[in-house]
């Protein structure tokens, strides 16, 4: 696969990726977003077939919100630990509206999207709606983070 694939609509996808599209858009039941009505839902598939699910939780103080994203991969690694995420999923809809909208994952769940790669040594897809009824797949989280910060980062020189 290449780095990015455009599917012009959602009937291109493969059966994977619209069943986890299908239970993202489920998930958006239970995101809490009464300050941006913008309801997330993001889904992710382990290597044994198991299904994560998370909304966004949102919070008066906005730095305090929590992603979609973050929610799934985090609830995965609590419930599922050491099992590989094969690909992920992530939808939004506007509240009171059934319609899906493009909705690309935020600079922080990119990052934790990369070091949950990084931790299991292999690259998870990632499939988002980016223009009406357009979807990308991308063969890895690291393809949507490039110059990605890393505990390399963290470690001092040598001397």
């Amino acid at each position: 696969m290449k780095e990015f694939e455009i599917q012009p609509d959602f009937d291109h996808l493969d059966q994977e990726s619209k069943y986890l599209v299908h239970k993202a858009k489920e998930a958006t039941a239970h995101s809490y977003a009464p300050y941006s009505k913008f309801h997330v839902g993001a889904a992710l598939i382990l290597q044994d077939g198991t299904v994560v699910t998370g909304a966004n939780q949102e919070n008066a103080a906005y730095p305090l919100c929590m992603c979609a994203e973050r929610v799934a991969l985090y609830a995965a690694a609590a419930m599922h630990p050491g099992k590989r995420i094969v690909k992920m999923a992530i939808v939004a809809h506007k509240k009171n509206h059934k319609e899906l909208v493009p909705a690309a994952s935020c600079g922080a769940c990119r990052q934790v999207m990369t070091e949950f790669e990084e931790r299991q040594k292999v690259p998870m897809e990632v499939v988002m709606m980016v223009a009406e009824n357009q979807w990308v797949k991308c063969a890895s989280a690291e393809s949507l983070l490039p110059f990605l910060f890393t505990k390399d980062n963290l470690d001092s020189p040598s001397k």
